[in-house]
């Protein structure tokens, strides 16, 4: 099944910001991944090599240039075949976009854990990077509430331990 699956969110903050919070990915300071997830984490600062994952997922850079874009492959589940990345677009002295996108083909069972758990799981994970990402450069965060299937997922997967969505008090609820 090839997928794509791209997510937007727009931060008023200046390049050099956006770089600071880009080159934080998998660090013990990451800026970016949500504190409800389970930790992205690299072999070493990020670069192209480093090696690392969340979870069950696990990839390698295979591209960075600072302050632009980050890409990294997968290596697992087995079944995904693909990329996913962090890109920074239309950025101007006062704002840009921060984008996550995947470009994937899964394979047998890859398929359906896809379609039936990580989909849904990634897409509220993404999300919240995303609300991280503003809270880290000062913007109020626009929160997207986890839908029922994935506090489903989440308390499942976590044998009934997992914590709710942390809502900010500045946060904007779409």
């Amino acid at each position: 099944m090839n997928i794509v699956n791209v997510h937007q969110r727009r931060l008023e903050a200046t390049p050099a910001q956006v770089a600071l919070l880009m080159a934080s990915l998998g660090s013990q300071a990451d800026r970016v991944w949500p504190p409800d997830w389970p930790r992205m984490t690299l072999d070493r600062p990020l670069a192209v090599g480093a090696a690392g994952g969340h979870g069950p997922i696990r990839y390698f850079v295979t591209a960075y240039t600072p302050g632009e874009s980050v890409r990294f492959q997968f290596t697992e589940p087995e079944g995904f075949r693909g990329w996913h990345s962090f890109t920074v677009l239309g950025a101007t002295a006062e704002d840009c976009v921060l984008e996550h996108r995947i470009e994937m083909e899964t394979q047998g069972r890859a398929t359906l854990i896809w379609e039936l758990a990580i989909r849904h799981l990634h897409n509220a994970c993404v999300e919240d990077a995303l609300s991280q990402a503003q809270r880290a450069v000062g913007n109020p965060p626009l929160v997207v509430p986890w839908p029922a299937r994935v506090r489903v997922l989440r308390w499942l997967l976590s044998a009934g331990k997992a914590r709710p969505q942390t809502l900010q008090g500045d946060a904007r609820v779409r």
